[in-house]
């Protein structure tokens, strides 16, 4: 097993790729470099192989199929992800590592927006997403993640090999966060500098479509890790939209005894059903979420003693 992996993703970084390498392998002489090809059509691959990292390949598009490729494919007691785009200064990869392997930290989040973000970045409707999923991310889970959708980040090996991949695309950042804060693993945050894209290099992020994509992607895991407060809410909105409805039929019943409009009586009694229903699903699937988090614990201690004997190989 390997002390320090640093990982990088790549799709058409050829004009930075290089750079980033050299200064990973200056700020981290005893790290192993891997690049992972996906698909690029440019010599991304050969100015990576160039610089001395390692290269491999990832047929399948998409930055969560890469991740996926490399969390599987790499053993080490320390992982440093970072971009292939030059955006990341390396000053703080010894910092982000050391909490890792020092402090036992299980992911440390390299904080962009604390510092030189906002002004580096000159793309606004970035800017108001990234500020939206962080708000929205740590006000549902009720976590204090500085920066959530940032591509430089360490983990733990305990991390990585219990992390289930399932996003294919950018959304893969939120995915990772809300599994740290969902199985209350350790997190740390390093602010990092920020330097955009020098000129001729373009992002593959998509600000619509990826964006409503990470929107979607935040719910659902909502949805899944909160069942409760997600389907209660569900419940609440029911009910409320059935009182609202059955309020004037209810004052108008008083008056004069009659229920002219039964259409929508019959609708808002649906609707209390099925806020009803919601109420329980949420129960119950909060139980089997509660389940879920025990049955991690003995993969997490399944894991550690997998770690401890591959480290005792080496």
């Amino acid at each position: 097993m390997e002390k320090i992996a640093v990982l990088i993703p790549c799709f058409n970084e050829e004009q930075t790729i290089g750079k980033v390498v050299r200064d990973v392998k200056e700020a981290l002489p005893e790290a192993s470099v891997y690049v992972y090809d996906n698909n690029s059509t440019d010599r991304t691959a050969e100015e990576a192989a160039a610089a001395g990292a390692c290269i491999r390949r990832e047929p399948r598009q998409g930055k969560g199929n890469v991740i996926r490729r490399m969390f599987r494919e790499v053993d080490a007691q320390c992982y440093l992800m970072i971009d292939g785009d030059d955006t990341y200064p390396l000053d703080c990869a010894g910092e982000m590592v050391d909490k890792v392997l020092e402090q036992k930290a299980d992911m440390v989040v390299g904080d962009r927006l604390s510092s030189t973000y906002f002004t580096e970045n000159k793309r606004p409707f970035h800017n108001f997403g990234n500020s939206l999923m962080r708000s929205g991310i740590n006000g549902l889970f009720h976590t204090d993640i500085k920066d959530i959708m940032t591509g430089y980040r360490a983990f733990s090996y305990e991390f990585v090999k219990t992390f289930p991949v399932f996003s294919k695309g950018f959304e893969i950042e939120t995915e990772m966060t809300i599994h740290a804060v969902n199985y209350n693993m350790q997190v740390e945050n390093v602010v990092v500098e920020y330097r955009d894209r020098p000129e001729g290099s373009v992002s593959k992020l998509n600000t619509y479509s990826d964006g409503m994509r990470v929107i979607r992607k935040m719910l659902q895991l909502y949805r899944n890790y909160r069942p409760l407060h997600f389907f209660g809410a569900l419940c609440a909105l029911l009910m409320i939209l059935a009182l609202l409805f059955m309020v004037p039929i209810f004052r108008e019943y008083l008056q004069t005894g009659l229920v002219p409009r039964f259409p929508t009586l019959i609708v808002c009694g649906f609707m209390v059903l099925a806020g009803i229903q919601s109420f329980f699903a949420g129960m119950i699937l909060e139980v089997m979420a509660a389940k879920d988090k025990r049955d991690f614990e003995y993969r997490l201690a399944k894991i550690n003693a997998e770690k401890r004997g591959k480290a005792g190989e080496v």
